[in-house]
């Protein structure tokens, strides 16, 4: 069979990686992909929302199965179109995508079947939302509405930064519609982690779980980043913590998009905090989470093939998933002023230089016309590297990361680092 993977970033780069493997698999093409995806399948130049462009590609090249990667075209009904066209496709609806599309949407669904979440107020008038705001204790946590890149989040601690962020959100819009509407919600003190699971819209397998980093500097300082690195599994996450998210966040939302009409397969992503033994859902994605996949995927022994052709086929519960034991580390290598202005086209060094069984998944990559890897993008790259334990794991990962290098390159030096402490 032929497969045509969705999107261009390292999240993409793993999936194809994967499918890739399958014994079933005969080519993969990605739209666009990267210089990474490029050594392994075929790259198409054509964008994640030009639908009618990847229709005709996905009848052009007998395409069997379509997973979309990113966000923005779930949001927009891909998965719609190609059912429309009768072409197996892996992910959720536009109706259902709503999930993380809208987090006004995500919170209403929360309240009404009884699934944890922060205490806080939604608000589409500026002025209620400021007023709100001055009679909330700090830190609080201001979130956009709509889809922001993993950037749409911010915790203020003074009143001052808050207001600047509201300001920034609603009036001056900084994220286009998606800060039509807001969330303020109280600050949780515990330990995030992600917990993605498969689904066919009945049965929920979950994955390992995993924590990603979301601030661009060591010790979580900085601005806010689509994500510089992360690690699996957790220490503070054992398997009954599992089973309890799984029995009190996944199946629930799942069985309430069903009650609501619209069923949800493909992946659900459950960001949660654990705070005191309980579990609060911070925020749900209706995708693969990108740093979590490079962690994650490594790990998994089934064919993904097979679990996608599962949950197109509404049978997951007939497959049995299983995972390899040890620990994953990633850390993400970006470009210098990074998550600001950057520059590109740098030229990459070191990526021969790296162990055997180092994974090094490209994001904002380019090539040559000679073949010679550059710069293009903010995220460039996620080394990866798997070990017995996170100790393991994270030694050979800073080892190997070391070994590559572009101008102006930067990286956090502290993913995994609370795990082996």
């Amino acid at each position: 069979m032929n497969v045509l993977v969705v999107g261009g970033g390292a999240r993409e780069h793993v999936l194809v990686w994967k499918i890739a493997q399958s014994p079933r698999v005969d080519k993969v093409f990605v739209a666009p992909g990267n210089a990474g995806t490029a050594l392994m399948a075929e790259n198409l130049e054509v964008s994640p929302v030009d639908f009618e462009a990847l229709g005709r590609i996905a009848k052009d090249r007998d395409i069997a199965l379509v997973v979309v990667g990113p966000e923005v075209p779930l949001s927009l009904g891909i998965v719609d179109y190609f059912d429309g066209l009768g072409i197996s496709v892996f992910g959720p609806t536009r109706a259902a995508s709503r999930i993380e599309s809208s987090k006004v949407f995500a919170r209403d669904l929360m309240r009404k079947y009884g699934i944890a979440c922060p205490e806080g107020g939604v608000f589409s008038s500026y002025p209620e939302a400021r007023e709100y705001l001055r009679q909330r204790r700090l830190p609080v946590v201001i979130k956009a509405d709509g889809l922001a890149a993993g950037k749409g989040t911010v915790i203020a601690s003074s009143m001052a930064e808050a207001e600047k962020a509201l300001g920034d959100i609603m009036e001056a819009k900084v994220f286009g519609a998606a800060g039509d509407q807001v969330l303020i919600d109280e600050y949780l003190t515990g330990f995030e982690v992600s917990l993605l699971a498969f689904t066919d819209g009945k049965t929920v397998v979950p994955m390992i779980p995993a924590c990603d980093y979301k601030k661009v500097g060591d010790g979580d300082k900085g601005l806010n980043t689509g994500g510089m690195g992360s690690y699996s599994p957790p220490g503070f996450f054992p398997p009954e913590l599992v089973d309890k998210a799984v029995n009190a966040v996944l199946l629930p939302a799942v069985q309430a998009m069903a009650d609501e009409g619209t069923p949800y397969r493909g992946v659900l992503y459950a960001g949660l905090m654990v705070v005191d033994s309980e579990l609060v859902v911070i925020e749900f994605n209706a995708r693969f989470g990108d740093p979590e996949t490079q962690v994650i995927l490594p790990l998994l022994k089934t064919d993904l093939t097979d679990i996608f052709m599962s949950v197109v086929r509404g049978n997951l519960d007939q497959l049995k998933i299983e995972w390899d034991r040890g620990a994953c580390v990633g850390v993400v290598m970006a470009s210098g002023g990074y998550p600001g202005s950057y520059e590109t086209g740098f030229p990459i060094s070191g990526l021969h230089d790296v162990d055997r069984d180092a994974l090094v998944f490209h994001a904002g990559t380019k090539m040559g016309a000679g073949g010679e890897i550059y710069t293009g993008g903010g995220r460039v790259l996620t080394v990866v590297s798997r070990g017995g334990d996170l100790t393991e794991a994270r030694e050979k990962v800073y080892r190997n990361i070391s070994a590559v290098s572009f101008e102006g390159c930067h990286y956090r030096k502290d993913i995994a680092l609370r795990e082996t402490n």
